[in-house]
C-alpha cells in the first residue's frame, strides 16, 4: 500500500533477510573482517553471534553473494533443533546428497566422498549452521567430527556457526566442548547499530527501492526511534514499516515525531512491539547444557485441511436440515390453525439455527486468524 503511495519499487523494510538491502554498520564491517580472516584459514569453525534481529542472516546472505561458487561449495542448515544423527543427515541434504535409509554411517560416508570430490575439483567446502544455540552437545560434537575429514593434511570442511548470545556463553564455558573451542579460529558478536547509523540505515533501504525524498523524516524521529528499538535492525524495520503505512493512510509527505508516538502506542497495544530479545546470560551463572528449546506450553495441534473441510461440511448440512425443518413447520402452521407447541418448536429451531451460524462464523474467524498469523487456531472441544 505505502509503496504505491510513495512511489517505491518494493518493500524496503521487510523482515525476511535480503542481501540486496545489506547495510554495513561498524559491527557488520568488523564481522566481515573476521569472516574474511577465518575463511582464509580454510579450516575450523567461525562463530558469529548476535541478538535476535541483529542481522546475522543478512550478513551471511551478503557473504554468499560474494563467494565464487566455482571456488567454494556452500551448504546451509537453517533448522538446527536436531540431535547428532539427524544433523548428519541434514548436513548431507544441505550438500544435495541423497542417502538411502536413515543409517548414520552411510550418511557420513556420503559426505566424506562428496568432500573428497570437491577437493579434487579444486573447490573448498563450507557448511553454514544457523540458530546454533538450539544444538545439543551431541550435535555439536558431530559437527566437530565432520571438521576432521581431511585429504592428506588438507582439511576438507569449514563450518560457520550463527547463534544468539546464549550460544556464545555456552560455547565458551561448557566442559564437554573443549575440543570444539580449540577449533574456533574466528569469532565475532554482532552489536546493535550506533545512534548515528540509524538515519543512514533507513535512507539506504529506502534508496534501494527508488526513494527520492518522499516522505521526508523529521530529524527528531531518528533519535526517538533509536530509543524505541535499541538500534536492532529488525525492530527498526518493524516500526518504520508501520510509520510508512500510517503516512500513506493519512497521505503525509513528512514523517514526524507525533506519528512515531502514535505508532509505538499502537504496537504496544497489540503486543506487536517491542518484543524483548534474549539478553546475554550473566557470566557468573553456570553454563547450561545446550539443547532444543523447550516451550512451557505447546500450541494446540492444527487439524489437517481434510478435517477442517469435513467440520465445515457437517455444519453446513446441519444448517440446511434446520432451515428445511423451519420452512416445513412454518408451512404447516400457515395451512392450519396456529398451535402453541408448533410455534415453540419453530422458535427452538430458529434459536438452534442461529447457534449453528455463530459456530460456523467462529470457525471461519479462527481459520482467517490462522492464515494471517500462522498461529494454530484454538478449537473448542
Amino acid at each position: 500500500m505505502f509503496d504505491d503511495f510513495y512511489g517505491l519499487t518494493g518493500r524496503p523494510f521487510q523482515l525476511t533477510p535480503d542481501p540486496n538491502f545489506y547495510f554495513e554498520s561498524a559491527t557488520h564491517r568488523k564481522a566481515l573482517s573476521y569472516l574474511g580472516y577465518g575463511m582464509a584459514q580454510s579450516e575450523g569453525f567461525i562463530v558469529i553471534t548476535g541478538e535476535v534481529g541483529s542481522g546475522k542472516s543478512t550478513l551471511v546472505a551478503h557473504l554468499m553473494q560474494k563467494i565464487d561458487r566455482e571456488q567454494m561449495t556452500v551448504g546451509q542448515i537453517v533448522t538446527s533443533n536436531l540431535d547428532g544423527e539427524e544433523l548428519v543427515h541434514v548436513a548431507a541434504q544441505a550438500f544435495g546428497l541423497e542417502v538411502d535409509g536413515h543409517d548414520k554411517a552411510t550418511a557420513l560416508g556420503a559426505i566424506e566422498n562428496f568432500l573428497h570430490e570437491e577437493a579434487r575439483a579444486g573447490r573448498r567446502t563450507m557448511l553454514v549452521v544457523d540458530e546454533s544455540q538450539n544444538l545439543s552437545v551431541e550435535a555439536l560434537e558431530e559437527l566437530r567430527m565432520l571438521s576432521n575429514f581431511q585429504l592428506g593434511s588438507h582439511p576438507l570442511l569449514q563450518l560457520l556457526l550463527l547463534g544468539q548470545p546464549e550460544f556464545k556463553q555456552v560455547l565458551a564455558q561448557h566442559e564437554e566442548l573443549e575440543q570444539l573451542r580449540q577449533r574456533v579460529i574466528a569469532a565475532h558478536h554482532l552489536e546493535a547499530m550506533e545512534p548515528g547509523e540509524l538515519e543512514p540505515y533507513i535512507k539506504h533501504r529506502l534508496e534501494c527501492v527508488g526513494w527520492t525524498g518522499n516522505p521526508e523524516f523529521d530529524q527528531r524521529v531518528f533519535a526517538e526511534l533509536y530509543k524505541a528499538t535499541d538500534g536492532i535492525p529488525r525492530r527498526v524495520n518493524q516500526v518504520v514499516t508501520r510509520l510508512l503505512l500510517l503516512g500513506a493512510v493519512e497521505q503525509r509527505t513528512r514523517i514526524d515525531n507525533a506519528m512515531l508516538t502514535a505508532v509505538m502506542q499502537e504496537m504496544k497495544g497489540d503486543n506487536a512491539f517491542p518484543e524483548a530479545a534474549p539478553k546475554p546470560m550473566s557470566k557468573l551463572a553456570p553454563a547450561p547444557a545446550p539443547g532444543p528449546i523447550k516451550h512451557v506450553a505447546a500450541a494446540a495441534p492444527v487439524p489437517p485441511r481434510p478435517q477442517l473441510e469435513e467440520m465445515l461440511t457437517e455444519r453446513d448440512a446441519q444448517i440446511r436440515e434446520l432451515q428445511q425443518a423451519v420452512v416445513e413447520l412454518s408451512r404447516a402452521v400457515n395451512e392450519a390453525a396456529p398451535d402453541q407447541a408448533a410455534l415453540e418448536k419453530i422458535a427452538a429451531l430458529e434459536t438452534k439455527l442461529e447457534e449453528q451460524e455463530r459456530a460456523v462464523r467462529h470457525v471461519l474467524t479462527m481459520l482467517i486468524e490462522w492464515i494471517e498469523t500462522g498461529e494454530a487456531p484454538r478449537f473448542a472441544a
